[in-house]
């Protein structure tokens, strides 16, 4: 079998028709080039070049084995080439909590550049409240996840744990069924507070952030439905039952085409976060991650 070496020999000898030209390209010797050539010949029992006055010439045999040897040595650079990218491509899979809606968090944009930076990166996706994506970064069941809380917040208790990555503020504000407006104007959070709400488990952010204006107060919101999802927080709020928390634009959006109630002068400003464990930090995953982070928000 002939080598690689041979062979790009004597693909450089027929480019350059001289020994002395292929063996400075080759960086080898005339002797190295022409022992090359005669060991070649000899093995494939062939004649591949004529002698004439300026050098080599390439005969009949050289020419119809020449478009084979030229394959073989790209073939070979591009073997080399893909293995060399195989070092650098990032391998593994990213396991990434996200909360409400993924318009909103851009997760779409997130995950599109991230395959288009490493297509060989799996992702995997768990959906739920921002308490219980804490939890399970904090027992390495995600890798990096979306999180909501108040401005400089971040994960609280868990900030030495957990590092955490502010990507937009907005507000949060009360809604309640339509034709509630006269009911509920000039009213604070005390007055709110009597009103029937509809609540939501601790691990989620209209919880905590609910929970963080009355409490000073030293009241709690009249419950009478518990919910773990906004969608169903907002169809109970049409359906007349309570009030509710709702992000300003979607706040915005079900007062303009559903007629539902805003409450005026009540707003809870709320940060989303991205959030990951801190000593994980300096991973390849969790840094593409952050990488591409940084390109979408």
């Amino acid at each position: 079998m002939t080598d690689l070496p041979t062979l790009r020999t004597f693909v450089t000898v027929a480019q350059e028709g001289s020994v002395s030209r292929a063996a400075e390209r080759l960086h080898l010797t005339q002797p190295a080039v022409s022992l090359k050539l005669k060991q070649l010949q000899t093995r494939l029992d062939l004649r591949l070049f004529h002698r004439h006055a300026r050098g080599l010439a390439l005969s009949d045999d050289g020419q119809a084995l020449l478009p084979a040897a030229e394959k073989a040595l790209a073939a070979m650079a591009a073997f080399e080439q893909q293995a060399g990218t195989l070092h650098s491509t990032l391998r593994g899979r990213l396991r990434i909590g996200t909360i409400v809606d993924p318009e909103f968090i851009r997760l779409g944009a997130f995950l599109r550049r991230l395959v288009e930076r490493a297509p060989q990166l799996e992702t995997e996706l768990s959906h739920g409240m921002s308490g219980s994506v804490l939890a399970r970064l904090r027992r390495d069941e995600l890798d990096v996840g979306f999180y909501l809380a108040p401005p400089g917040e971040g994960p609280g208790d868990a900030d030495d744990e957990i590092a955490c990555r502010e990507l937009t503020h907005f507000d949060y504000q009360v809604i309640a069924p339509a034709g509630w407006g006269s009911r509920l104007s000039g009213s604070g959070w005390r007055q709110l507070a009597r009103q029937p709400w509809i609540v939501t488990p601790a691990d989620s952010v209209h919880h905590r952030l609910l929970n963080g204006a009355l409490a000073p107060l030293g009241v709690t919101p009249r419950g009478v439905a518990r919910v773990d999802q906004e969608a169903c927080m907002l169809d109970l709020v049409r359906a007349g039952v309570g009030l509710s928390l709702a992000r300003d634009a979607l706040a915005m959006a079900e007062r303009q085409e559903r007629g539902l109630t805003v409450v005026d002068g009540v707003r809870l400003p709320c940060a989303l976060c991205f959030v990951w464990r801190r000593r994980r930090g300096e991973e390849p995953v969790i840094g593409e991650a952050l990488a591409v982070l940084e390109q979408v928000w």
